[in-house]
């Protein structure tokens, strides 16, 4: 008789062990940040930011006043604003890295290297968050810092360049069209009528800013001032020429002072947007050193 399987023909030989579970081995791994703790930090560090810089404007105007030669200079302001903005960051990202590394997970699994690079990478998240948050809070100011030197310097040589295409202010040159039909004592005057102030304008803005004013014209405006002011002919046109030099030299020196002011703007905006660079960088600094301080004490 053949051998046969007993399972084959359906007789149990006893009750079968049921099979094991298969192990899962597709978990995700758990985050290496903690962005609660990322977020209560940068949440620290922008709240207390901003409620330093709002004391900051107000010890700042409480320094100036409206009266001469009384208050703090505007040397000594720009230095304190300068001093409390670091100030300021320093506290602020230290506050929040500090908080961020104390309030993160607990990693019982990692190496020491590891865990103090997380730390550090959790503080500068926190002062990265905090920076952007103050920034878009604050966006207007501090597009105001940096776009200073575009702004002024765009202005200023606007206001160069108009007064070159011109020949300078119309105020100016009305004043020194005035000044050449102003009346000698001791002369006769010859004409009652306004003199044409309209017309030497014009004859001075098309000269532009030549050196000396064609002949034609000098020659022309002597003999309307030589009617109006009973100078003789040398003599008014004499007064033309020494108007002309003096308004030259007002352009020019006008033309420099707004150079000097638009480039005292652009040294005072480079200044302050160099400043404020270095600041961000030693509070990215700082919050990074006070997360692993955070986490230190968090493990003990």
């Amino acid at each position: 008789m053949a051998y046969q399987n007993v399972e084959s023909v359906g007789i149990s030989t006893g009750p079968r062990a049921a099979p094991a579970p298969a192990q899962r081995t597709d978990a995700a791994p758990r985050s290496a940040v903690s962005w609660g703790a990322v977020l209560a930090g940068a949440a620290a560090a922008a709240a207390l930011s901003l409620i330093l810089l709002v004391l900051g404007v107000g010890l700042g105007l409480s320094s100036i006043s409206p009266w001469a030669r009384d208050g703090a200079s505007a040397a000594a302001v720009g230095a304190g604003t300068i001093l409390w903005v670091t100030l300021t960051q320093l506290a602020a990202s230290g506050m929040g890295g500090y908080l961020a590394g104390r309030l993160r997970t607990r990693w019982a699994d990692a190496a020491a290297d590891e865990i103090y690079f997380r730390d550090t990478a959790h503080g500068f998240l926190a002062w990265a968050v905090a920076s952007l948050a103050t920034a878009a809070l604050l966006g207007s100011a501090i597009g105001g810092i940096v776009g200073t030197t575009a702004r002024v310097g765009g202005a200023a040589g606007a206001t160069v360049a108009t007064a070159a295409a011109a020949g300078g202010s119309s105020e100016l040159m009305s004043y020194h069209a005035d000044a050449l039909f102003r009346r000698d004592a001791n002369a006769t005057v010859t004409a009652t009528d306004a003199p044409p102030l309209a017309e030497v304008t014009r004859i001075f803005a098309t000269a532009g800013r030549a050196a000396t004013l064609p002949t034609d014209d000098t020659r022309y405006l002597g003999q309307l001032i030589s009617q109006r002011t009973g100078l003789s002919q040398a003599d008014a046109e004499k007064r033309v020429t020494d108007t002309w030099t003096r308004l030259q030299t007002a352009l020019n020196d006008a033309q420099a002072r707004a150079r000097d002011t638009a480039d005292s703007a652009r040294k005072a905006s480079a200044y302050a947007s160099l400043w404020l660079f270095i600041s961000l960088l030693a509070g990215a600094f700082v919050a990074s050193l006070c997360a692993t301080w955070g986490g230190r004490q968090r493990d003990l």
